[in-house]
């Protein structure tokens, strides 16, 4: 059975992002220089370079190869409605997912086709039905939980989440979106899995301890 997992980037300070982000004011709070020191280590890597279309050259070994292995998991992506309103903007016409993309929002919307195999698709329904929708298209491939911190803290509180994948990043915010809140009471249990680290990031995998 496919596995829910969740796979970003996080502050020292448990921010996922910074105060201020958004691509309406790119200025605003500086939050730009601190997404591109949170993020640095994968835009650095080759295979990133490779997805986003940014020309060649990367670093290669260890982390570049779990970034290729996280990303060709995927059968599909959940994300809310703030991050696809400031990815829609920002990404290439190729958009990064390459699968179906399950957005939560309340509006109402037709599919929309992207080339290189991304659909976003508008649930109004509900977590629980984007969930079962993104299984159906994912197949025996994973589905990744891509934020923002508000989607993830309901796929943890429904008890959705099979594995946590945190790039932790040497940097501080200061304020923003925490990603460890508003957690309801019984919270998940996890284990560590794997640790991988170098200068740029600690990459954390956890599993749930209740599951194999």
């Amino acid at each position: 059975m496919s596995k829910v997992f969740v796979n970003i980037g996080l502050s020292l300070d448990g921010y996922m992002a910074p105060e201020g982000m958004t691509m309406d004011n790119p200025e605003y709070k500086n939050w730009g220089a601190k997404w591109g020191a949170l993020m640095g280590w994968a835009l650095n890597q080759q295979y990133m370079r490779e997805n986003l279309k940014l020309g060649p050259g990367g670093e290669t070994g260890p982390v570049n190869d779990l970034l290729r292995s996280t990303t060709e998991r995927i059968g599909a992506n959940i994300m809310g409605k703030r991050m696809f309103k400031q990815g829609e903007s920002a990404w290439p016409e190729e958009a990064p997912f390459h699968t179906a993309v399950y957005v939560l929002t309340n509006e109402k919307r037709e599919p929309w086709q992207r080339p290189g195999g991304t659909t976003f698709h508008f649930i109004n329904d509900g977590p629980e039905r984007a969930l079962e929708l993104a299984r159906e298209s994912a197949g025996s491939r994973d589905i990744r939980i891509a934020g923002g911190a508000d989607v993830i803290q309901q796929y943890l509180n429904l008890g959705a989440i099979d594995e946590l994948e945190i790039a932790l990043a040497p940097v501080f915010f200061g304020g923003g979106r925490r990603l460890f809140e508003n957690l309801g009471e019984p919270a998940p249990r996890f284990r560590i899995e794997k640790v991988l680290d170098n200068p740029a990031a600690t990459h954390l995998r956890y599993v749930r301890s209740d599951r194999q």
